[in-house]
């Protein structure tokens, strides 16, 4: 089984060059909560469909229409064993 859980993020962050906002890198939707971006659980979908309906219809309401091409959706598998060796905290600056 693989369910839908899609994302969207409002950005806030100052991570551009200039100290302007990123919303999309090459690696898809930049995030970065310690700079103030903002990541919504929209909801977790049976079907890639259902879960693009509702981003259809979220990127209808403000906020989310400002910032349309901030969804994150990837599928993912439940009871997944993620983070399996744990992680590391980098300190700022390092």
């Amino acid at each position: 089984m693989i369910v839908y859980p899609l994302w969207h993020v409002g950005h806030q962050n100052e991570a551009g060059a200039d100290g302007s906002t990123v919303h999309v890198d090459d690696g898809g939707v930049h995030i970065d909560e310690r700079d103030g971006d903002d990541v919504k659980l929209l909801g977790i979908y049976s079907t890639r469909e259902r879960a693009e309906e509702r981003l259809r219809a979220a990127g209808e309401f403000p906020g989310f229409r400002d910032e349309p091409a901030c969804f994150v959706l990837e599928p993912h598998v439940p009871d997944a064993y993620d983070w399996p060796e744990g992680f590391v905290r980098v300190p700022p600056g390092e």
